[in-house]
């Protein structure tokens, strides 16, 4: 079966890459508004017979929904096969219980809503916090692909002796596999609680790691809080300046600048959210995992 791949604004980059892996062709299409506000989808290639695969990263999800809906179901409606979801960053997982009273579990909402109209879908590291798998919110074929080899590569062959920095104990087990895999030290930053607003975060074992290029690991870059303050307890115990590296690039607000502010000595993010700071390519494990997945 003929694969043709169509990138949604913003995924043109991603879309090429996979399509050379893939050996796919890339489709074209118009996605624009009307002057009321309303999406406008039109499809200009021959989808007949063939897999449409959809490339459309999800952070600031809400416009880009109703165009990929009208993709899917007007590639359906011209003959199309299948249409299959490549989602690199999955918006709302977060909300996967009720904290407060009166709230809905969206992510099972927003779940329900891409099974509706999308065959498969391939994601790579979405926040599965108390979901045990993405299969319990989304109930069509899908893929968890996994940034961490890919990450333990790119240090591996760009930082001399690294020391891998977890920001919480929430991290540790991810940031161990990285560290296994880059044959690298790994410690867990901790934080010691004198008060209701008085948190402490220290480096275990500084001494250790004196002469080690810190590198800080956390899976989404939203506000940079995470990895700010970290860095602020890094140069206290006098550790050199050290690397960020994400996989998602989220950056709300002026978040890219203050984390580049706060003294770091690079910042380095997964091609999950295209982004400047974008320097570990997941093409090739996504074109992978997507042609194995539409072969099922």
């Amino acid at each position: 079966m003929k694969t043709i791949l169509f990138s949604l604004p913003g995924n043109q980059e991603l879309t090429e890459l996979l399509a050379k892996k893939m050996n796919a062709e890339i489709g074209e299409c118009m996605i624009r508004k009307f002057p009321d506000g309303e999406s406008y989808t039109r499809i200009l290639s021959d989808v007949r017979g063939k897999c449409v695969v959809m490339v459309c990263t999800l952070h600031e999800p809400d416009e880009k929904l109703l165009p990929l809906y009208f993709l899917s179901h007007t590639a359906k409606s011209l003959g199309a096969k299948c249409t299959c979801l490549v989602a690199p960053y999955l918006a709302y997982m977060r909300q996967d219980k009720v904290f407060n009273e009166g709230e809905g579990v969206t992510s099972g909402f927003f779940g329900k809503l891409i099974s509706g109209f999308a065959d498969s879908i391939t994601s790579v590291d979405p926040h599965l916090h108390r979901i045990s798998s993405l299969g319990e919110v989304y109930h069509i074929p899908n893929k968890v692909i996994h940034a961490a080899n890919a990450i333990s590569e790119w240090i591996k062959e760009n930082i001399k002796n690294p020391v891998l920095i977890g920001p919480d104990s929430e991290s540790e087990q991810w940031v161990s596999e990285v560290a296994k895999n880059a044959g690298a030290p790994f410690t867990v930053l901790q934080k010691v609680r004198h008060g209701d607003r008085d948190v402490e975060v220290s480096v275990p074992d500084v001494d250790k790691y004196k002469n080690l290029t810190p590198v800080l690991v956390d899976d989404i870059i939203s506000t940079a809080r995470t990895m700010i303050e970290p860095v602020e307890q890094l140069k206290k115990a006098g550790m050199k300046p050290p690397i960020c590296v994400g996989i998602h690039a989220v950056f709300s607000g002026n978040a890219y600048q203050d984390l580049l502010d706060s003294g770091v000595n690079k910042i380095v993010t997964c091609n999950t959210i295209p982004h400047p700071s974008n320097a570990i390519d997941l093409s090739d494990i996504m074109a992978k995992e997507v042609q194995k997945l539409m072969n099922h």
